[in-house]
């Protein structure tokens, strides 16, 4: 079973960067396709971006062009990319493998206007 585990997350600016990671315990890392989600406060938990065993990346609308998601399998770890960010984007981040249920604590994001 991996267990994974966020970091990264932080105060920053409206239009700043940050860059949060998803560090996975266990081997089979690489065979797991991931998914970062955030849940901001009085709203639902919705999905922000995916990659998959052989890189192929998918994003929500609302972060297109400006979240890059990718992985280190060496490393295990699968990274988020913001830029331009905006005070929408604070929420708490989770990354989850497919097919998994259970969620990690998340990393707070806070974007100020």
């Amino acid at each position: 079973q991996v267990q994974l585990v966020e970091s990264g997350g932080g105060l920053v600016q409206a239009g700043g960067s940050l860059r949060l990671s998803c560090a996975a315990s266990g081997s089979t890392f690489s065979d797991l396709s991931v998914r970062w989600y955030r849940q901001a406060p009085g709203k639902q938990r919705e999905l922000v971006a995916g990659i998959s065993t052989g890189g192929i990346t998918n994003y929500a609308e609302s972060v297109k062009g400006r979240f890059t998601i990718s992985r280190d399998n060496a490393q295990h770890t699968v990274y988020l990319q913001m830029n331009s960010l905006k005070p929408e984007d604070t929420a708490v981040y989770y990354c989850r493998p497919v097919g998994y249920e259970s969620w990690g604590q998340g990393t707070q994001v806070t974007v100020s206007s």
